[in-house]
């Protein structure tokens, strides 16, 4: 028997259909996975480690992924990348690097104001092509006041003028190897009788362009180059290594008009901290960071109306906050941006010492989801251990990430290398540890404890193994950022966020057994080089 009713005729069809449904012929296309609200509807705290992102269509190269992202309403980064604003993670040396690689640094308050004022100010003066407003000597200073701003801006080639200021008569140029084998018994002698004489110079005229004083460098094998006007008064200064590192590094995040590194700073909420803001403002600073475990407070809202009235230009990232309410508060006080994070990163114990904070990867989404309605960005601040959790991050609604951990025990960061156990490492401590508040009132005022007589820690102080230089180490995770968009594809920051909101970024929960299949295993030992 063949016909339609014939069981033969049955089988036939059924394995046509099957045949269809395995290829792909016909309609049937399950959706896989969650969506970010779905996956965090329950009321379940999830963390980064809790979720994967599911992959999707890759049509193009991960080199064209644009990792532009807002930092601010204002501020857009070329990398979605800020370092904390910690003293063992953030001075000019790592701000400067962030800067030059796409992102930015903002420097810790740990200090004295002075010396965070010079901090954001030697980022300023780190010029792309003409540097405007050198430092400058008159030709009476001794060594040691060279040495001294040696110290305090952290280079040696300095324009000698008249009056030891810009657009005056330019008489020579001191340098490194001017004064390198002084001894200090000669540290009085005069920078005149050091200097190479105006003479003895070569100068550009101040109507020389950038590419024309590069060509007089490379010429006269100089590794400054003083602009000169009409009555030889200095107007600028060219520096070979500016013009290397501009060379190098084309992504770097400048103020388009001032062609300055951007650069931001923390300060508290007290009134002292008014005087602070008034010298970073002055020093050139971007973007303040109104620095807080629980951002939720009156003096922080009171710090927010106080520098909008007097500053209105001025970019100001509020937090810290978790939740939707939190960041209500602090928007409707006209905070330009959101720092989200509280207990979460890895020198920090809020949440077992204080019984307050969320779990970030919930929190990342739930204040992002709010925030986004009155054009806030917010930046995941905690848990950014490796390449994964940045794109996680992100993945949630974050415009951008703060790293502390991630960049501790690099070459740029403050501090000396020393030997723990036989592996060369540098301390990393949370601003809410003992000996962080110890140092400076400015760990003590971020966890709102200057009054109190006993101080209670909300963080600890380590150490992290040596990461070499971030000129390497931040480069790699921004590649793993591309390649991590590839794979879920989406070829913008922009577009990740945006398949998010609308449902097509799919997610899923892992088990604790997927955790562990999830990372190595099963191996007697391995090397893990990452890059």
């Amino acid at each position: 028997m063949s016909g339609p009713n014939s069981p033969r005729f049955a089988r036939s069809m059924m394995e046509q259909k099957g045949s269809q449904l395995i290829a792909g012929m016909g309609s049937y296309a399950p959706q896989d996975g969650l969506s970010a609200a779905e996956l965090l509807k329950d009321g379940l705290g999830l963390t980064y480690n809790d979720f994967l992102l599911l992959p999707g269509y890759i049509d193009f190269e991960a080199a064209i992924v644009d990792t532009q992202s807002p930092l601010t309403r204002r501020i857009t980064l070329n990398a979605p990348f800020v370092s904390s604003p910690m003293d063992t993670v953030t001075e000019s040396g790592m701000a400067i690097a962030m800067a030059l690689m796409g992102g930015i640094g903002i420097i810790h308050h740990n200090c004295d104001a002075d010396y965070q004022a010079a901090q954001v100010t030697k980022v300023k003066r780190f010029k792309q092509g003409f540097i405007s407003d050198p430092i400058c000597i008159e030709p009476s200073a001794s060594v040691a006041d060279v040495i001294k701003l040696k110290k305090e801006f952290g280079f040696t080639g300095f324009p000698v003028t008249e009056n030891g200021k810009m657009h005056s008569k330019l008489l020579g140029m001191l340098t490194s190897r001017d004064i390198d084998f002084i001894q200090p018994d000669q540290y009085n002698i005069k920078v005149s009788e050091l200097m190479t004489k105006f003479e003895d110079l070569t100068v550009a005229p101040s109507t020389a362009s950038l590419k024309d004083a590069n060509k007089m460098m490379m010429k006269s094998r100089r590794g400054k180059l003083p602009i000169v006007g009409e009555k030889e008064e200095l107007v600028a200064l060219v520096s070979r290594t500016d013009l290397r590192k501009y060379k190098d590094f084309p992504n770097a995040c400048i103020n388009p008009e001032t062609k300055e590194l951007l650069v931001g700073a923390a300060i508290g909420t007290r009134d002292s901290d008014k005087d602070r803001a008034d010298l970073l403002v002055k020093a050139g600073v971007d973007v303040i960071v109104l620095d807080s475990s629980q951002g939720n407070s009156c003096y922080q809202v009171n710090m927010i109306h106080y520098l909008k009235e007097k500053y209105p230009e001025l970019q100001i990232i509020a937090g810290n906050v978790v939740t939707a309410t939190q960041a209500q508060t602090l928007i409707e006080a006209g905070a330009d941006a959101l720092r989200v994070g509280m207990g979460s990163g890895s020198i920090c114990i809020t949440q077992e010492v204080m019984a307050c904070g969320r779990a970030q990867g919930t929190a990342v989404y739930k204040v992002a989801e709010y925030a986004r309605r009155y054009g806030v960005p917010v930046i995941a601040d905690g848990g950014i251990k490796n390449v994964g959790t940045v794109i996680k991050a992100l993945s949630l609604g974050a415009s951008s990430v703060m790293m502390g951990s991630l960049l501790a025990g690099t070459q740029e960061t403050p501090g000396e290398y020393y030997y723990q156990d036989g592996v060369r490492v540098k301390s990393y401590r949370g601003m809410g540890s003992l000996s962080a508040m110890e140092k400076n009132r400015g760990g003590k005022s971020r966890y709102m404890s200057e009054a109190s007589k006993i101080t209670v820690a909300q963080g600890v102080s380590g150490a992290v193994k040596d990461k070499g230089s971030i000129y390497k180490f931040l480069p790699y995770i921004k590649q793993g950022l591309k390649q991590g968009c590839q794979d879920v594809g989406v070829r913008s920051l922009t577009q990740l966020r945006q398949d998010m909101y609308k449902g097509s970024l799919r997610f899923e929960r892992r088990s604790p057994s997927a955790q562990v299949e999830g990372g190595v295993h099963g191996l007697h030992s391995y090397d893990m080089r990452l890059f």
